[in-house]
């Protein structure tokens, strides 16, 4: 499950407005490669919408079925929020409404096998 935790609005190429809305995942335990700690966390992600602001509110705290799942991409700069620190990532995250099963995963990587 992931939840609605808020929207934002988001400027088209064409310059029109529309509203986002961010998702958040459940919560995951996290082994820190530096202090060798765990933490947690959550994925995050945005889809688009056409709702106006009245109705991205009313969905805040709604809980939709699916994951938020991590996908390979062209590299780019990510400046660290609060700090002044610039990596290169090479992944987003994204929404999957219908995330396949451990059945599934394992079926498909012993066929592709």
């Amino acid at each position: 499950m992931v939840t609605v935790t808020d929207f934002v609005k988001r400027t088209a190429a064409d310059g029109k407005e529309f509203n986002a809305l961010m998702l958040q995942g459940e919560i995951e335990m996290i082994l820190s490669k530096k202090s060798g700690r765990y933490y947690a966390t959550a994925r995050t992600c945005s889809i688009t919408s056409t709702f106006n602001d009245l109705v991205c509110q009313s969905l805040v705290g709604k809980q939709l079925p699916g994951n938020i799942e991590k996908m390979e991409s062209d590299p780019y700069e990510y400046r660290i929020p609060n700090s002044d620190e610039v990596v290169t990532l090479n992944y987003v995250y994204y929404y999957n409404p219908n995330p396949k099963s451990v059945e599934q995963e394992v079926f498909e990587t012993k066929a592709a096998a």
